[in-house]
């Protein structure tokens, strides 16, 4: 079987924006609020986040399950990674997430500015300045036969549509209007061209997108 590219449990809002401007260490998603976006995932009992015990089950909890399913490798850009720009000022930093991200696999964080690996939990970071070709093909080689999963954000998610090499896209739609941002699509039928799609509503309120190549 190929090693499949995916993207998943990748949320934007109803006009499709996947996050906010003006990103700061306080606020990663910028001027949006990830709690109007993310709360149908939050409420999941398999939300990789979550520290108390219940949570929902169905449809929602499908997609949060799945996050690590058959995964040995992720690629994000790297300002899901943090919000420095530019030359590294110190390596202090290492991520939004403390000592337990929930990635569990080779991370490979696409930057202009590389700097060393580092290991957190059973996680590692890699930083490697590379055309999505490239960052892909090191990201597999490391995923040891597993798919790579492509974790955003949206310019990053971009940037790997436009080069041809997504797979599958699983994409939340929450039923919010943020006006401005950075927007993954103008309409989900703009992926049509090269992806089947299937729209399932869920009673949370969100829509999940299922996107697949023809």
């Amino acid at each position: 079987m190929p090693q499949l590219l995916r993207v998943q449990n990748f949320n934007v809002s109803a006009d499709g924006i996947g996050a906010g401007e003006d990103q700061t260490l306080e606020r990663p998603f910028g001027h949006v609020d990830p709690g109007r976006m993310f709360a149908w995932a939050g409420a999941t009992a398999s939300w990789p986040n979550r520290t108390a015990p219940g949570g929902t089950r169905g449809l929602d909890d499908y997609f949060t399950r799945d996050f690590t399913h058959n995964i040995g490798a992720e690629i994000m850009g790297r300002n899901k990674f943090g919000p420095q720009r530019g030359p590294w000022q110190d390596h202090e930093w290492q991520g939004w997430w403390g000592d337990e991200p929930p990635f569990r696999t080779p991370v490979f964080v696409m930057t202009h500015h590389p700097r060393p690996s580092f290991t957190l939990s059973d996680t590692t970071f890699h930083f490697v300045d590379g055309t999505p070709e490239r960052v892909l093909e090191l990201a597999r080689e490391a995923a040891e036969g597993k798919d790579v999963r492509l974790g955003g954000g949206v310019t990053t998610v971009r940037q790997f549509l436009d080069a041809g090499l997504v797979d599958t896209l699983h994409v939340a739609v929450s039923p919010v209007k943020l006006g401005s941002g950075l927007r993954l699509w103008d309409s989900p039928e703009d992926l049509l061209d090269r992806y089947h799609l299937e729209a399932v509503p869920s009673p949370s309120g969100v829509t999940h997108h299922l996107f697949w190549r023809r």
